[in-house]
């Protein structure tokens, strides 16, 4: 009986281990893909927006993006004229505003319409905001080959969002994110993401990002491009105020 007791211990501490070592991985994991994705000091890029519809007609507009350290987003449109000048502040602390011309004031977004549609794009708020993810997620390496890592990343407690989990799978070799998978309140996919990434100067630039919702079976490419890195960006440019300019 001692044996058998001593037995089922061993077995419970093996167990209890693999799932720390797990858990310290997947946390290390997200680590990595947080400093590819915020690396750089700073960094001014254009950016074209194409949404294409069921039939697979498309639209185009373009935007000016500004952003510093890992919490600091301002995202500008400029095309086309009836989208021109919407802008889009994220700080830190889930803190967002969104310019509208029109109306002629900014609006702070609160955070139970953080899941709304970005100026009509498959992008939410939330998806648009400058934050780590190892702050929004508790981690899970779920599976793993010689490419790529697969984490299940499940909001923290408290998060205001309309997902239950996303799928993010993970280039091994370079962490940044290939493709994930974002999942609604009834755990039904909702919308997937994929991502194209290339070396510019000493960091990981995400030069093409496909959101497409499966539910409505539309999509929006972003594509950058003129990317600047470590200019030194003050942070007077990520304030309310320059959203009206």
């Amino acid at each position: 009986m001692r044996t058998v007791r001593l037995s089922v211990l061993v077995s419970v501490l093996f167990l209890l281990a693999g799932f720390n070592a797990n858990a310290q991985d997947a946390n290390e994991i997200l680590q990595n893909v947080d400093k590819v994705l915020y690396s750089a000091k700073d960094q001014q890029n254009t950016v074209t927006i194409i949404l294409i519809d069921k039939d697979g007609d498309e639209s185009t507009s373009g935007a000016d993006v500004i952003q510093k350290g890992n919490d600091m987003r301002l995202f500008r449109f400029t095309s086309p004229a009836s989208q021109a000048g919407i802008a889009f502040l994220s700080l830190a602390n889930d803190v967002m505003y969104i310019y509208m011309p029109a109306f002629g004031k900014e609006r702070r977004i609160a955070s139970h319409v953080k899941n709304q549609k970005f100026a009509g794009t498959d992008f939410s708020y939330d998806d648009m905001e400058a934050k780590l993810l190892s702050l929004k997620f508790d981690p899970e390496l779920i599976a793993q080959d010689d490419e790529t890592f697969t984490l299940k990343l499940v909001p923290k407690p408290g998060s205001k969002t309309d997902y239950s989990k996303q799928i993010m799978i993970i280039n091994k070799q370079n962490f940044y994110p290939v493709h994930t998978e974002y999942y609604d309140k009834g755990n039904k996919k909702a919308k997937e993401a994929t991502y194209k990434f290339e070396k510019i100067g000493d960091y990981w630039n995400p030069k093409e990002i496909m959101m497409k919702d499966v539910k409505k079976s539309h999509a929006t490419k972003m594509i950058t491009s003129d990317v600047v890195y470590d200019q030194g960006l003050s942070d007077d440019e990520f304030t309310v105020r320059k959203l009206k300019q």
